[in-house]
């Protein structure tokens, strides 16, 4: 289910992944645990044995709700259920039909709008109802017949929670104290909660509860805990699941009349060099595991979101990206943050310091370094990133 989106978009949809999230807290949220159901005791070694890859996840249907709660400065309010200041600051319901990795839907269904995601086969879909809008990705295939991820627009933020799990899993080791907490009911499912922690107490993050349903190892639920907190910065799970095989019908999309439809090539790999790097800016990183630092060109910070999602049509992006996904309040959001950044200097020299409870962001000498990391590691990194 995994897919590959250019560098510069990955600042320009928070959404799916790390934050994508609306205005229906009131009666959606993810529920609080019920009563702690009996379960055979498992190890954490145990449980980071168990728990299903991609490969082995198994045909599901369910409701998922994505919450985030950064302790973001106020940010203006457009009334978008898209926009990026709704995606920064609240909360998103989605409904997944899953069969495999090539062939699910994501649906985003907002009051008087949907916005779906669909894979079938060989070819993928982005669709916005509301702008009527939609953006095709063919997707080569490989040698053994297989469709290949799609090496550029299409989005590679999680899409469930067992995708975000992977992508924590990756953290365990010698960063990492891995220990498990007390079994929860997670959309109706008895699960294990594996808890994994930074050693280094400059990472922000406190710690990374993943509940893992009891029968089939399917991470149900991630919370991303900011260092001291009681409730989590981040949390995305299930609020209902049938682990049945979705009616096929779901994977079918045709463009409704009078849709504008983009055409994106995921086959041509054209920003990754012989090496397999991408090789299209001075993007770059620093440190390793729960420390690193991501770091950017200021001038993409301000152009990539308010460009919108790159696209291989030859039309020009507009403030929405292909099929509207990001709302028109871009700029006014970047603005607000860079507003709220109070001046810090050192020995590495001197810029502008944004801190959340969980990230940090730090601008200076045209470059944006960030990380959920004390402000002391993206000094460090100042001028030490490699790409």
């Amino acid at each position: 289910m995994a897919m590959k989106m250019s560098r510069r978009t990955r600042w320009a949809v928070p959404a799916t992944a790390v934050a994508v999230t609306a205005a229906v807290i009131g009666g959606l949220q993810i529920p609080s645990a019920q009563a702690s159901p009996t379960l055979p005791a498992r190890s954490p070694a145990q449980l980071l044995a168990e728990v299903s890859t991609d490969a082995s996840l198994p045909p599901l249907t369910g409701t998922m709700v994505e919450t985030t709660s950064l302790g973001l400065p106020q940010l203006p309010q457009v009334g978008n259920a898209t926009s990026l200041s709704s995606m920064l600051t609240g909360s998103h319901t989605m409904k997944i039909y899953y069969q495999d990795a090539r062939q699910f839907r994501v649906s985003i269904p907002q009051p008087s709008s949907e916005i779906d995601l669909i894979r079938n086969g060989a070819t993928a879909w982005l669709w916005n109802s509301t702008e009527n809008s939609v953006t095709k990705f063919a997707l080569p295939a490989d040698g053994k017949g297989k469709a290949a991820h799609p090496k550029s627009d299409l989005p590679s933020t999680p899409l469930t929670p067992q995708q975000a799990a992977n992508e924590l899993l990756k953290a365990v080791g010698k960063t990492t104290v891995v220990s498990v907490e007390a079994n929860v009911m997670v959309a109706g499912e008895p699960s294990y909660q594996l808890v994994l922690a930074p050693r280094d107490d400059r990472s922000l993050v406190g710690k990374v509860t993943i509940a893992i349903d009891a029968k089939y190892n399917v991470p149900l639920r991630v919370q991303v805990f900011a260092k001291g907190a009681a409730n989590p910065a981040f949390q995305f799970g299930f609020t209902a699941i049938q682990f049945t095989s979705p009616a096929a019908a779901n994977y079918d999309f045709t463009p409704p009349p009078g849709a504008t439809v983009t055409v994106a090539n995921g086959n041509d790999g054209g920003n990754k060099s012989a090496g397999g790097k991408e090789s299209d800016s001075g993007f770059g990183s620093y440190g390793k595991s729960w420390l690193t630092v991501a770091e950017l060109p200021q001038q993409d910070l301000m152009q990539g979101i308010g460009g919108g999602l790159k696209s291989s049509s030859s039309a020009a992006p507009t403030g929405n990206g292909p099929a509207g996904v990001v709302g028109g309040d871009s700029q006014a959001v970047i603005s607000n943050l860079i507003g709220a950044a109070k001046p810090v200097h050192g020995a590495w020299g001197s810029g502008t310091l944004l801190t959340t409870s969980l990230f940090s962001m730090l601008m200076t000498n045209g470059e944006v370094y960030i990380g959920a990391v004390e402000p002391s590691v993206l000094y460090a990194a100042v001028g030490h990133t490699s790409s």
